[in-house]
């Protein structure tokens, strides 16, 4: 008799194990797996481009200063090719370093102003992340998507691509001034 309980206990496992197993298939068919390219989304969503712009405006007096600079350098060197030989050493040697001295603060002021750009950008593109973020959770949650994939991706179908949804509603929080 324990011979029977005992088999009939493992069929019984068995066909629990099948019914659990089929289960999960017919759950996992039931899964919607979509994908958003995220690069794109940085590269051509309004927001980033307006990011851009008030980044270049943000500086764009410093990188006058800084042409202006270069300029000066540029009309420094000039007349010390031109006018070199009427000059005495002494007169040549505080151009050069007058020059030299000039080239070492522009290169300063480029190199602040290039970090200072890059900091302002990265603080404010961290902002625009987290957006560009919430509207594919709402895209998501709107069309009861299970999973949204942005990297790692081998091939997508343009049907699981919601890169465009994603723009269109990060182009009408845009609008909309959101």
């Amino acid at each position: 008799m324990g011979r029977v309980m005992l088999k009939k206990a493992s069929l019984l496992a068995v066909v629990g194990l099948l019914l659990f197993g089929a289960s999960l298939q017919s759950s996992a068919a039931d899964r919607s797996v979509v994908y958003v390219h995220a690069q794109r989304l940085l590269n051509e969503s309004p927001q980033i481009q307006e990011l851009k712009k008030r980044v270049r405006d943000e500086f764009a007096d410093r990188d006058k200063r800084l042409i202006e600079m270069q300029k000066q350098v540029k009309q420094l060197e000039d007349k010390l090719e031109q006018d070199a030989e009427e000059m005495t050493m002494q007169e040549q040697r505080r151009l050069r370093h007058d020059i030299s001295t000039r080239h070492l603060k522009n290169k300063h002021a480029r190199d602040e102003l290039t970090q200072d750009k890059q900091l302002r950008y990265s603080e404010e593109e961290e902002r625009v992340t987290r957006v560009i973020r919430e509207v594919i959770e709402q895209v998501a949650q709107d069309e009861k998507i299970d999973v949204v994939l942005q990297s790692g991706v081998l091939w997508v179908s343009p049907e699981a691509d919601i890169t465009d949804k994603v723009l269109g509603r990060l182009k009408e929080l845009f609008e909309t001034g959101q």
